[in-house]
């Protein structure tokens, strides 16, 4: 999924310098930054630690030394495409990215007026007549703007169960006159459950990042498109996809695997696996099943 966040930038115009800072959890740095030393030695990266959970917009607050000047924000189990067009408006002072969505009543959407400028955002609405869904993308021309917002909104204590929402902050902006245009968006992808974090790998896996060709070249191996199977990923005598994803260093034999992602170091041997989720250095060994395991998870029969 970082890899996925991180490549939603490449379409920014070259005169843009993009310093990237990763806001995680007290149990995410280690790991979070050494993979980007590895997979991403060439960006220009800051980590912030958010100890507690207190919501989207303390996570901005405690990262707001790096938060100065232009600034773009997504959040990490949401991808997008879009072309940035947006950002050459010298009109805005902002932007949010939004898609039209037959029930918006489960999500965040945005309030437009007939300039086409967003005028408020409302979390959940109860009514249909506004289908702009916030895709969790936005765009401030000045991060310390976006700062001094959080700030108000924390001074009015403006929360809901303990935590402060970044829509809460943007519309202190909005009162105070800023000009934030809707960027509309067609692909908006979601990981934020195991169903969706599947759903969103096929589309990836049928747009781009299949390389079944290559991997159909395995003795012994029968694949199913679309696939990607790391070169280093060692497979034999199974049969792979369809919608399957095979990490760095996995080792894969005697196995059926449909619809699962398999990450870095994952052992498996006679089984059947479908609709899954398996975290790095997994060992599995035994009969059919649907699994969701996290790092270093074992089920030998």
């Amino acid at each position: 999924m970082l890899d996925y966040v991180l490549e939603q930038f490449r379409p920014l115009p070259e005169t843009y310098k993009p310093e990237f800072v990763l806001i995680v959890g007290p149990n995410q740095l280690e790991q979070v930054q050494e993979y980007m030393e590895i997979m991403h030695p060439d960006k220009s990266v800051h980590f912030v630690v958010q100890e507690a959970m207190r919501g989207q917009s303390d996570a901005m607050y405690i990262a707001r030394d790096y938060l100065v000047g232009p600034m773009l924000m997504t959040f990490s189990d949401t991808l997008i495409e879009t072309n940035f067009d947006v950002l050459a408006d010298p009109k805005i002072d902002g932007a949010a990215w939004v898609k039209p969505v037959p029930d918006p009543r489960r999500f965040g959407v945005a309030e437009v007026d007939k300039q086409d400028w967003v005028n408020h955002l409302v979390e959940k609405p109860e009514e249909m007549s506004n289908n702009l869904a916030l895709v969790g993308f936005y765009y401030f021309k000045r991060g310390e703007d976006l700062i001094a917002a959080i700030q108000d909104q924390m001074d009015r204590k403006i929360m809901l169960k303990g935590e402060y929402f970044l829509a809460d902050a943007i519309n202190i902006l909005l009162e105070k006159g800023t000009k934030i245009r809707p960027s509309r968006v067609e692909t908006w992808l979601d990981a934020g459950t195991p169903q969706s974090l599947l759903e969103t790998n096929h589309y990836l896996l049928e747009h781009g990042h299949d390389n079944s060709k290559i991997a159909e070249k395995r003795e012994g191996v029968s694949i199913i498109p679309p696939v990607f199977i790391h070169p280093t990923a060692v497979v034999e005598n199974s049969v792979i996809g369809p919608y399957v994803s095979l990490d760095a260093d996995c080792e894969v034999r005697n196995v059926i695997l449909k619809n699962t992602i398999v990450e870095k170091g994952t052992r498996i041997q006679q089984m059947m696996l479908e609709d899954s989720l398996l975290g790095r250095n997994v060992q599995l060994q035994g009969q059919a099943a649907r699994l969701n395991l996290g790092d270093s998870s074992w089920a030998l029969e």
